[in-house]
């Protein structure tokens, strides 16, 4: 900052030599801050004496570990840094570290303002907190004396004794299993016996439980805050019953898979019974849990869910909320149209910017049929910027949506940060039902060691900012805020109430409430308790039942009423938004050197004053805003007509027959076919309806154009803007130029970009080219385009791509399913390919692959008339010679990666291939349609392929 403020800092490079640098944070401070290079002598000297060990070198020599030089070693550091930094860029949105370097895109929490002034000049710190000296007091308390035989662990990433202080730990999980009353020995053969034995909940063992966490190390700024109220306490006899409270609580969004069957199903049924929101996570639902129980036995037991216990006739296992994550993992039409509510994960609170993360251990052939993925293959969410480069991006997906299911609220959930109030007011107006403000201490069972620290901020400040910005600007009453985040008892929701929010997520803690042991290795599918693993022998150990879960937010209900007699309010509505009730605590301000200094009452008292308006609790006209949702206008409008179609809605009902229409198209007429998709997986499920409903539209589709099509056949003549075909279930999508045309289609754009993301199924043909990242996840649909922009199949995990064109880079980054074929003449592909996964190949005459990729291009002729398809058959055996097909490492086994000797004539053709999605299981027939093929049948017997 002195070179900027002497106007020579462009003149000079900066280069940083220091011995306190090794992990990727401190890395990025550096460069942040405006460091060109930095030298990291003490790490590189430590991977040095690394090497040098006695223990290192024999792990070498017995093959523990790569046999590999001094000079390797810190390359291999050097390595890890720098792919820590493009990460840490990614995650932000930034492309070049040129662009982040002196960027200085961080918050502080815990400064001075003197410390800031001085050495991080220009950032923002919203409470104040340490000074220069008392740093360098902390920063020399940390250094060993020389008698130290060994570097002390501080516990910063796992608990050690008598260091860093982790809320979430395993004496803790002990105190709640005492007051719940669950024993984790009650399991298998002396679980009925066990449980006899039990004395059950106690509240005296959860007053234990509450005070362990009021007297705990400072962790939170709420723990630097008190009550103080403007009314006298009054009986709790007064204060409204733990039944309306409980309606306000949520578990967060653990998914399937995350974890077991067991722990996600017990926590959904817990939640329904107390009237509360569980939520489904990313990777998809099984639609048995839609299903409401009524084969429960004495013994708590159903046949349904055989592996649960506990149960109730009534009880169902169908999460509240179903999100919507980047991935898009099980996200299909039945799964979105059985949610009362639908969440779209735009971060995580423990690590924003960063999509979710399955193992492959944890990858079971039961999960990978719900996210339409391999068994055993890692499966990694795309950072939410795939879709949703702004907010216009983000409001067409809450329109997708809304027009698949109208009945549902749609959530967005937010990381705690600075300018979340902003973002919020954007998420507002796009027609959110609900902002959900995710803290930094949220958990994620399958978190990189870098991603755990120094990311997201607490959800006091993100909360409280999203609520003032949303009260000055008039939208408070269009949204519910929602906050989670390390939310463990009732003094926390109170808390989160005062700042504004109206209804609190339970993640970790809910957890240990049906069983969870803090044994933190969720990540390795061992956990000890079953409640993150997918090994029937770990399952069988899971011993939480939904009582359990019921018991523990009861006591959590008792306690805030508790607090709420104490501060002389009847209902809870009325202390949201209340920070005039919050104080200084200054005994807990004064336990520590480090919070002395800390000042976070002028960022509270800075909130608008809403002691007299209340009416910002209820939306227009006095309802309650969790009673109604937002609905699509004139948008939807087309949608709606073809809905209420008479001929439309009768083969929907019947389940069967056949329909026709035509309709003019606009370019305004967004999600076009989503409400279409909607009725039909609301009668019939994503597989029971066996009707055909042709539609035809002439004009310019506007955004989503067959977003979640399921089982329709949609074409449009004229073009289609982005995302068509965005979850793609079933059926076909077909898009060609106008007959009267005057251009080549094949070198002319007829799609926009993001076409096909997260496709489950279905057949997409565009007789022109896609825009940018064409079947991003897709995990089903077997698509043809002719040329494609950037970063073409990416994350896809599924389903068959033809491009019959040029492509631009980065094709295949995070491919781990499905096969890509691409027309390739003048040799680009090579250069234009990712090969951090994928492999490519040339398609051999007589191949399988070869007659899979001819029969989808004989296809795509007849469906769309394309000339650049007619030019490549007629010249085939030339053609074949150009085109490359590109797999990942789990398909390399399949029969059209693998086999090179099959031709059409062979008996032995392998049927376990596919040239549509619609194509039926079992043998594949391909009788050549129209005249000059080798079965030359009349018309009226024979109209299409028999795959079709």
């Amino acid at each position: 900052h002195a070179l900027i403020e002497a106007g020579v800092r462009m003149d000079t490079g900066i280069v940083v030599e220091t011995g306190a640098a090794w992990s990727t944070h401190q890395f990025a401070c550096l460069v942040g801050y405006g460091a060109h290079a930095v030298h990291p002598y003490m790490a590189l000297e430590t991977v040095k004496q690394w090497w040098n060990l006695e223990t290192t070198q024999k792990k070498m020599d017995a093959g523990r570990l790569p046999k590999i030089s001094v000079e390797q070693a810190q390359a291999n550091f050097k390595s890890s840094i720098e792919g820590g930094l493009l990460k840490i860029l990614s995650k932000i949105g930034i492309s070049l570290l040129s662009s982040y370097h002196g960027a200085q895109i961080f918050e502080v929490i815990g400064l001075q303002k003197s410390v800031i002034d001085v050495a991080f000049k220009g950032t923002t710190s919203r409470i104040g907190g340490m000074t220069l000296s008392e740093i360098a007091m902390e920063t020399a308390a940390m250094i060993p004396n020389e008698s130290t035989e060994k570097l002390i662990n501080y516990g910063f990433y796992k608990p050690v004794a008598r260091q860093e202080y982790h809320a979430n730990s395993g004496e803790l999980a002990k105190m709640l299993h005492k007051a719940i009353g669950l024993d984790k020995t009650a399991v298998g053969d002396k679980r009925e016996e066990k449980n006899a034995q039990n004395p059950g909940k106690n509240a005296a063992n959860y007053d234990i439980f509450k005070k362990s966490l009021n007297e705990a190390p400072l962790a939170n700024i709420r723990d630097l805050v008190d009550f103080s109220s403007d009314r006298k306490p009054i009986s709790i006899d007064e204060v409204e019953p733990i039944e309306k409270i409980m309606k306000r609580f949520c578990t967060g969004a653990m998914s399937l898979g995350a974890l077991s069957r067991e722990a996600h199903e017990t926590l959904a049924i817990a939640m329904n019974r107390i009237g509360g929101k569980s939520n489904s996570g990313e990777g998809g639902e099984d639609v048995v849990r839609s299903k409401t129980l009524d084969n429960v036995d004495k013994n708590g037991h159903s046949s349904t869910f055989p592996h649960l216990h506990g149960l109730k006739n009534g009880d169902t296992s169908n999460s509240f909320v179903h999100q919507i994550a980047s991935g898009r993992f099980g996200v299909t039409p039945e799964y979105l149209v059985t949610a009362k509510q639908l969440e779209i994960k735009m971060a995580q609170g423990a690590k924003p910017g960063e999509g979710g993360q399955l193992p492959g251990p944890k990858v079971s052939e039961y999960i990978a049929g719900l996210r339409a993925s391999k068994q055993g293959v890692t499966l990694i969410s795309p950072p939410p910027h795939h879709d949703i480069y702004s907010i216009e991006d983000l409001a067409q997906l809450i329109h997708d949506l809304h027009a698949v299911n109208e009945k549902a609220g749609v959530s967005v959930k937010l990381v705690s940060s600075i300018g979340i109030g902003t973002v919020a007011c954007g998420v507002s107006k796009a027609g959110a039902d609900v902002i959900q403000i995710s803290g930094g201490d949220g958990g994620t069972g399958a978190s990189p060691l870098s991603s755990i620290k120094h990311c997201g901020g607490p959800w006091e400040l993100g909360l409280t900012e999203a609520h003032s910005a949303l009260t000055i600007n008039g939208l408070r009453e269009r949204v519910t805020l929602r906050v989670d985040g390390g939310i463990r008892h009732g003094r926390d929701v109170v808390m989160a109430a005062l700042m504004g929010g109206e209804e609190f997520g339970f993640g970790t803690i809910a957890m240990i409430a049906e069983g969870c042991i803090m044994a933190r290795v969720c990540h390795l599918n061992t956990c000890p308790v079953g409640v993150t693993s997918q090994k029937e022998e770990l399952r069988k150990k899971f011993p939480g039942t939904p009582e359990h879960v019921v018991d523990y937010f009861q006591f959590v209900a008792m306690e805030i009423r508790e607090l709420l007699a104490h501060l002389g309010y009847k209902n809870f509505e009325d202390i949201i938004g209340r920070t005039d009730l919050l104080a200084e605590d200054k005994i807990n301000n004064n336990r520590i050197l480090k919070s002395k200094a800390v000042d976070v009452m002028p960022f509270f008292e800075s909130v608008p004053n809403t002691e007299h308006d209340r009416d910002w609790l209820y939306a227009e006209g006095g309802v309650r805003k969790d009673s109604i949702v937002h609905i699509n206008q004139a948008s939807s409008d087309l949608d709606r007509k073809i809905s209420s179609d008479p001929d439309v809605k009768k083969v929907i009902e019947a389940g069967e027959g056949s329909v026709s229409k035509t309709f003019i198209i606009k370019n305004t007429d967004r999600s076009v076919g989503a409400m279409l998709s909607g009725d039909i997986a609301r009668a019939h499920g994503n597989k029971g309806f066996k009707g055909d409903i042709d539609i035809t539209f002439e004009g310019s589709a506007g955004q989503a154009f067959g977003a979640w099509n399921l089982a329709s056949n949609l074409k449009v003549i004229g073009e289609a803007n982005d995302y068509v075909g965005k979850g793609i279930h079933s059926g076909s999508i077909i898009i060609t130029p106008p007959p009267e045309h005057k251009f080549t289609s094949s070198e002319a754009s007829i799609v926009g970009n993001a076409c096909l993301y997260g496709a489950t199924g279905g057949d997409f043909h565009a007789n022109g080219r896609a825009g940018e990242r064409f079947c991003v996840r897709n995990s089903g649909a077997f698509a043809v385009v002719e040329g494609t922009g950037d970063h073409a199949l990416e994350y896809m995990t599924g389903g068959v791509a033809v491009i019959l064109g040029s492509t631009g880079r980065n094709i295949g980054a995070g491919m781990t399913g499905g096969i890509g074929y691409f027309y390739d003449p003048d040799n680009m592909i090579d250069g234009n390919l990712n090969k951090e996964i994928v492999s490519k190949q040339s398609v051999s005459s007589g191949s399988t692959a070869e007659v899979q990729l001819r029969k989808i291009i004989e296809r795509h002729v007849e469906l769309t008339s394309s000339s650049r398809g007619r030019e490549i058959l007629a010249d085939w055996d030339v053609a074949l010679t150009k085109f490359v097909q590109i797999y990942p490492p789990s398909e390399s086994k399949s029969i059209v990666v693998a086999d090179t000797g099959v031709t059409v004539d062979n008996d032995d053709l392998n049927p376990k291939f596919r040239v549509s999605s619609g194509s039926f299981d079992g043998d594949e027939c391909f009788l050549t349609y129209g005249e000059g093929g080798d079965w030359n049948l009349a018309t009226d017997v024979q109209t299409q392929h028999c795959a079709d």
